[in-house]
């Protein structure tokens, strides 16, 4: 079993932390007026094993430095010889390796009216299960490296000394048939812990421990299961015990809901309207309480892969507060709680890191049309970016690529229009230069997730082909009506298209630019990108401009010479987040040597592309997008973030807690903190460093002129490096290889 401890990553991560402090003075809609109540199910059960010695000591180190009260929740289960231990599941199979140890003992019992198949723990002696079973993750969605651990007593999770302690009892009358007392249980840990909360979703069990316990210093809260499950004591069903919460006034002092029975959320994954639950609670004096929040089980379109949006849809709006979230992420909710409730900070001018769009606000709506930069200016956005591409007769208009199969519907209509060009990409496509404006006029904008479609994270599907394309010209007027901080102008594929196709897009940028004079520009900032150094050397005659250069390629160091080569076209580079901080076995392993040598080379850095979906972040962000966001900014000082959510960003950097020097903040992870913990046998070889900057990935050959093409060119043979050898992602691969190797830390 694993028995090493977590001190040494709990150490590095609060360094940077400041003394405790409560959050500033505000005015809740909880029922006692206070902040809400953080609840930890099994301590930081969404990282490591449930109630593990880990899981609790997590939960309370990492939610110490924000000023938020905090409980640590055991879910009870009885042993034969009446010991307690703290696991959700009745069924020990589910979270441990007791089938495989003793794959004979499988027992099916009665639990309340259901036929339950598995191993439980009153058919083992305390000793043997503490010897030796041990925890494993039973979500698949979060790491297995840290199975392996002991299984928690109540004493051992009470024994840490919480600030509060709850302990929820699920089956007191499965174990009061097999002669096992939950009561007697209680009366006895009650002489020796402080027990907080006491829950249960069985009333007779609230109604028999209630004359038992000092009321003064523990609370009596009822749990409601889903609605259509009916309630052991009363033969009821919770959706009509909810009908009458005088009576449950009587014997409790609180309730626990699962969030929906607060906000409902539909068929198809969007919030209805609030019910009164909270209100109608709150006026006979009970405490609510909302249960099931995890951040790697997104719960509606509507929080867009943000879960401190759904925090705050429960604790911050104009109706009503819950008093405490039940969850298996504690720090996300307290670092809600601290940093973004509440916060009616207006935006500032940025600071040190630009929050850039990648194809405007693409996570909300679908990428470069006119309501995904609406978006990205409303939510604060710095710089908005038009990546440029061409149609057949010379119009310039935004969009993330030449092939329109993903981006648009052009699927439906243009099929037939298909072609192979393999100086863009690997796989046929429907290609902007192969029609005319006005045919590209005719096609919608199409919402695109990095994940695929039907992999469980689609993006906004309201919004699926909602709004229009914008011309280069439109996406101009627009940045200049809108006063927005800056403008970046994306260029690829320009040698391509001069030579095979006939169409001068640097001369087309050049044009759009001067007409709408940003040429002259001294208050608005004009970023034109290329992973092509000689598209940059055209505009570096231009004062206004600055120039980018995107290195695509992961590279693991930046010697001085490509440094010295890239100062020549561009004063910052683009790097996907890689080249920053290695990822191995899905932790962040390392922050690389590249970011301080870039500056130091006086270099700006900006990272791309960060997405909210916790499946894009490695473990050590707690599949919390902020959390990476802190790491880039406050922690590696990067120049810029280029983001599909900017709103999220907007929050972080809008919050006080982004200033690592307030009394409350929100850290930064702690590249290899979490990866030190594991065992060595655990994980399997390390990937092979990345290789250094190269000259070949800075010099680009000169541009070829723009031929003159009277009908479409037959694709040629490749021959440059940049965008035109960039693979895209085949449609027809395995969307899992997709998820999880290609697209997952890119």
């Amino acid at each position: 079993m694993i028995r090493i401890l977590l001190f040494s990553f709990v150490l590095i991560h609060v360094t940077l932390a400041r003394k405790p402090a409560a959050p500033p003075s505000k005015k809740w809609l909880t029922l006692t007026g206070n902040a809400p109540f953080v609840v930890a199910r099994g301590g930081f059960s969404g990282l490591f094993p449930e109630s593990s010695q880990f899981a609790n000591n997590m939960a309370l180190q990492l939610t110490s430095t924000l000023g938020v009260e905090v409980a640590l929740l055991c879910n009870l289960q009885l042993t034969k010889d009446g010991a307690g231990i703290c696991q959700t599941d009745i069924r020990l199979d589910n979270s441990t390796n007791i089938a495989t140890l003793f794959p004979q003992d499988q027992k099916v019992y009665n639990v309340n009216g259901n036929q339950v198949h598995g191993w439980f723990a009153l058919d083992y002696m305390s000793e043997l299960i503490l010897n030796n079973v041990s925890l494993n993750q039973n979500i698949l969605s979060r790491p297995t490296l840290f199975d392996g651990i002991p299984v928690s007593t109540v004493e051992d999770v009470a024994g840490i000394k919480p600030p509060f302690f709850w302990l929820n009892v699920p089956y007191d009358a499965f174990y009061t048939q097999h002669g096992l007392s939950v009561s007697a249980y209680l009366q006895n840990a009650m002489k020796f812990m402080g027990i907080n909360y006491i829950s249960s979703p069985e009333i007779g069990f609230l109604k028999a421990i209630g004359g038992k316990v000092n009321k003064a210093r523990t609370k009596l809260i009822f749990v409601f299961l889903d609605p259509n499950v009916v309630e052991p004591t009363t033969n009821q069903t919770y959706s009509s015990l909810l009908k009458n919460l005088a009576a449950i006034k009587a014997f409790a002092s609180g309730i626990l809901v699962p969030k929906g029975y607060i906000w409902p959320v539909n068929p198809n994954k969007y919030l209805g309207p609030s019910t009164t639950l909270v209100a109608d609670a709150h006026k006979l004096g009970l405490e609510v309480y909302a249960s099931v929040f995890a951040n790697d089980m997104p719960a509606s379109y509507n929080y867009s892969y943000d879960p401190t949006a759904e925090y705050q849809q429960f604790i911050d709006n104009s109706q009503f507060s819950v008093d405490g979230v039940v969850t298996d992420f504690p720090t996300t909710a307290a670092e809600t709680i601290a940093c973004f409730a509440m916060n009616n900070v207006t935006k500032p001018s940025h600071g040190n890191s630009l929050i850039i769009t990648h194809n405007g606000a693409s996570g909300i709506y679908p990428g470069c049309s006119d309501l995904a930069y609406e978006q990205a200016v409303n939510d604060g956005a710095d710089i908005i970016d038009c990546s440029v591409q061409m149609s057949k007769d010379g119009v310039a208009f935004c969009l993330d690529s030449p092939d329109l199969m993903g981006d648009t519907n052009a699927v439906t209509t243009f099929m037939s229009r298909s072609s192979s060009v393999p100086e863009i990409q690997k796989e046929n496509g429907i290609f902007s230069f192969d029609l005319t404006w006005s045919e590209i006029q005719t096609l919608k904008p199409q919402i695109m997730s990095p994940f695929r479609q039907n992999a469980g994270y689609q993006r906004n599907p309201a919004a699926q082909n909602q709004g229009k394309l914008m011309t280069l010209t439109d996406f101009l007027e627009f940045s200049k009506a809108k006063a927005v901080s800056g403008i970046l102008i994306n260029i690829e594929n320009a040698a391509y298209l001069a030579s095979k196709k006939g169409l001068g897009l640097v001369d087309a940028v050049t044009v759009a630019l001067k007409n709408a004079t940003f040429d002259q520009q001294s208050t608005q900032e004009v970023l034109i990108q290329s992973d092509d150094s000689s598209v940059l050397s055209k505009f570096q005659g231009v004062p206004a401009y600055k120039t980018v250069l995107t290195i695509k390629d992961t590279i693991g160091s930046a010697p001085k010479q490509p440094l010295d080569e890239i100062k020549k076209y561009a004063t910052t580079v683009v790097l996907p987040r890689p080249s920053l901080i290695t990822i191995n076995n899905g932790f962040a392993q390392a922050q690389t040597t590249v970011l301080k040598q870039m500056q130091a080379a006086n270099i700006s850095v900006f990272v791309s592309v960060l997405r909210n979906e916790y499946v894009s972040l490695a473990y050590d962000y707690f599949s919390d997008p902020i959390v990476e966001l802190a790491t880039y900014i406050a922690g590696l000082g990067v120049n810029g973030v280029i983001t599909e959510f900017p709103g999220t960003a907007s929050k972080y950097l809008r919050s006080p807690c982004s200033d690592l020097n307030a009394e409350i903040a929100i850290l930064p992870a702690e590249p290899g903190g979490l990866l030190s913990q594991v065992p060595p046998e655990a994980m399997s070889p390390a990937v092979a460093p990345s290789p250094p900057l190269d000259m070949a990935d800075v010099i680009d050959p000169p541009l070829p002129a723009v031929a003159k093409v009277d009908s479409p060119a037959t694709p040629g043979t490749p021959g440059r490096k940049s965008s035109s050898t960039t693979i895209a992602a085949n449609i027809s691969l395995s969307l899992v290889a997709i998820m999880v190797i290609s697209l997952l830390f890119a």
